[in-house]
């Protein structure tokens, strides 16, 4: 991924709308990034194993292939930020669409800049997160786990990689450098989004559940990411916090 300046970085629009996808491309040309439009998932795919892109806007409802099935295909293939634009409002649609993946949910209409703040908000966690500087403790350990900050990869006990999206990492990230501490949804939101927070916003909760089913022993009894009722979860793992520190364990 580039994402640098606006005019390195790769924007990948998936709308069979073609009034959405003329109004998404020329007001991001417009303000400086690289442009490209599809109407299906067959040429979404193609385009993808084409060339590298630094984020997807992805439409849920395609005359081809069901977005949230794309969504998922995106996603085993590589951490590339999904945004999903989308007309469903059911919020089970959205919780799904959070689930397989995507880092970002909108409903149509929306206003332009609010996306362009939203997909600003997502690169600039991603690029923060590519130009760490390699140190002592880029390898965090938990319970066997092992979270790569520095290769953005996590490695079950097996030592197994476990696939995570972009917003399950930083969610992740966030819980084992502040184990021990609670943890409000603000304070995650805070953490993880770094967006304005909206009240009715269950993302959190929902990327709380994903990562419970792909590092609990148990989901329904999660012990090490626990709810605090009233006040919000906590980590409860004593991670060490240096590759040295996980090789001596």
């Amino acid at each position: 991924m580039s994402m640098g300046s606006p005019a390195e970085t790769q924007i990948l629009v998936v709308d069979d709308d073609p009034h959405i996808r003329k109004m998404l491309q020329r007001y991001f040309e417009h303000e400086g990034y690289k442009v490209t439009c599809v109407a299906t998932g067959r040429e979404m795919r193609s385009v993808l194993s084409a060339r590298p892109f630094d984020i997807v806007l992805l439409d849920l409802v395609l005359p081809d292939l069901d977005g949230i099935d794309l969504a998922r295909e995106i996603r085993r293939a590589s951490n590339v930020p999904i945004m999903i634009l989308t007309g469903r409002e059911d919020v089970v649609d959205r919780v799904v669409g959070l689930e397989v993946g995507a880092d970002d949910y909108v409903v149509k209409p929306f206003h332009l800049r609010e996306v362009h703040a939203r997909l600003k908000s997502i690169l600039r966690r991603c690029q923060t997160a590519s130009k760490t500087t390699p140190s002592d403790d880029e390898v965090l350990v938990f319970e066997g786990w092992r979270l790569d900050s520095e290769k953005r990869k996590l490695l079950n006990p097996e030592n197994v990689e476990v696939e995570l999206s972009t917003g399950e990492f930083e969610m992740l990230d966030a819980f084992v450098r502040n184990a021990g501490r609670v943890l409000s949804r603000d304070v995650l939101m805070d953490l993880t989004r770094h967006r304005e927070r909206d009240p009715f916003d269950r993302s959190i909760d929902t990327q709380i559940s994903r990562l419970r089913r792909k590092i609990e022993v148990d989901p329904a009894r999660p012990k090490l990411i626990k709810s605090v009722r009233s006040a919000g979860y906590v980590f409860t793992a004593k991670p060490a916090r240096s590759a040295l520190d996980a090789r001596d364990k």
